[in-house]
């Protein structure tokens, strides 16, 4: 006979270990924006040699990635074998990097874009497009069957945002600019590097898919920037200001937040990285109010309500439909008789007398 202890242990399937690990990143990746933008003020305000902003999106990007392969090395370093690399396809490395280029490079990329033309909230709030899309992604090319109440979550939780974004502006309609637009494309970018990524983490061993997407990624991004802006951007990539803070963005976002996410994509079901990820806004909005002290405006409280319904519609054990079928069924009736039962005693009271009425018909 198994003990409790035991019986908790079977329970720990690797889908249920995948589903924790997708709350995680959600979480983490949720405050990253606001950690972000709070790090560039702080930067801001202790500017070095000609007043510059050492502390920007894109040395805090270029040096994070950086300092995150140092604990990658350690974790991951006995799945760079020989054996593990000749097994690996041409299609394989094509894979590795496209996904370097989608999530390591071009995603970042345009997020950070989004971050300097708008505000945290508001880039939070339109990224919801990605469960319902992510979902439908990896049905129609990845073969996965569509989980219907996740999709539905994923669709009620997108009205959700939807509704905060369009009355942003102390109730007013808010006009979307190009850091929405921008914020949009990194979705898209997003949705794509973790199809690619799901893909190809079904053949490759996971220390040679995070080293060296982060790795290559990290290479094209510098070459991207440096084609760009000019490698001036760079220059001030020691400086004291960056190298103290850069360890609070690098720590908590690519290193923790990067693992979490790749058990995530290897063991949890697309649906449960749906649901948590519907839950994304709630929590980045929350960050922002804490750490950079935003308003969300009048529609926090009818667009948060909707995607906390999401949210619940996404753990309810059977469809809604039925059961609310089955409660109304079992719902209280009256007859007539019990109706008139309650009225004439009632009627009497103003100055008619109960006299005559036994309680019944």
């Amino acid at each position: 006979m198994r003990t409790p202890s035991q019986n908790l242990i079977r329970k720990i399937t690797p889908a249920r270990i995948g589903l924790g690990f997708a709350w995680i990143g959600v979480l983490i990746y949720a405050s990253s924006s606001a950690i972000a933008t709070l790090l560039v003020d702080i930067g801001a305000a202790n500017p070095v040699a000609a007043g510059r902003n050492a502390i920007t999106f894109t040395n805090l990007l270029f040096l994070g990635s950086l300092i995150s392969l140092v604990p990658m090395v350690v974790l991951f370093r006995s799945d760079w074998t020989r054996t593990n690399l000749r097994r690996l396809s041409r299609q394989d490395w094509a894979l590795l990097t496209l996904s370097a280029f989608l999530s390591s490079a071009l995603t970042p990329g345009l997020s950070f874009f989004a971050l300097e033309h708008s505000s945290v909230t508001n880039v939070v709030l339109v990224s919801r497009i990605e469960p319902p899309l992510f979902l439908l992604a990896a049905g129609l090319l990845l073969k996965e069957r569509i989980d219907r109440r996740a999709l539905a979550a994923g669709l009620v939780a997108l009205i959700g945002a939807l509704l905060m974004i369009l009355l942003r502006e102390t109730g007013n309609l808010c006009v979307l600019g190009v850091g929405e637009v921008a914020a949009a494309a990194a979705t898209l970018s997003y949705i794509a590097s973790a199809i690619v990524a799901r893909r190809a983490l079904r053949a490759i061993p996971m220390g040679i898919f995070s080293i060296y997407r982060t790795t290559v990624g990290t290479v094209i991004y510098f070459v991207l920037i440096a084609a760009l802006k000019g490698p001036q951007e760079f220059q001030d990539i020691l400086s004291p200001v960056l190298l103290k803070w850069v360890w609070v963005y690098a720590i908590i976002v690519f290193v923790f937040g990067q693992l979490a996410w790749f058990f995530a994509l290897k063991y949890a079901r697309s649906g449960d990285m749906a649901l948590a990820s519907s839950f994304s806004p709630v929590a980045g909005i929350i960050f922002a109010m804490l750490l950079l002290g935003e308003d969300p405006g009048a529609g926090l409280l009818p667009g948060g309500a909707l995607i906390l319904l999401a949210i619940c519609i996404g753990q309810m054990k059977t469809p809604a439909l039925p059961t609310l079928t089955r409660i109304w069924r079992r719902r209280p009736t009256f007859t007539t008789s019990d109706i008139a039962q309650v009225l004439v005693p009632v009627a009497a009271l103003p100055g008619g007398s109960f006299k005559g009425y036994n309680g019944s018909y």
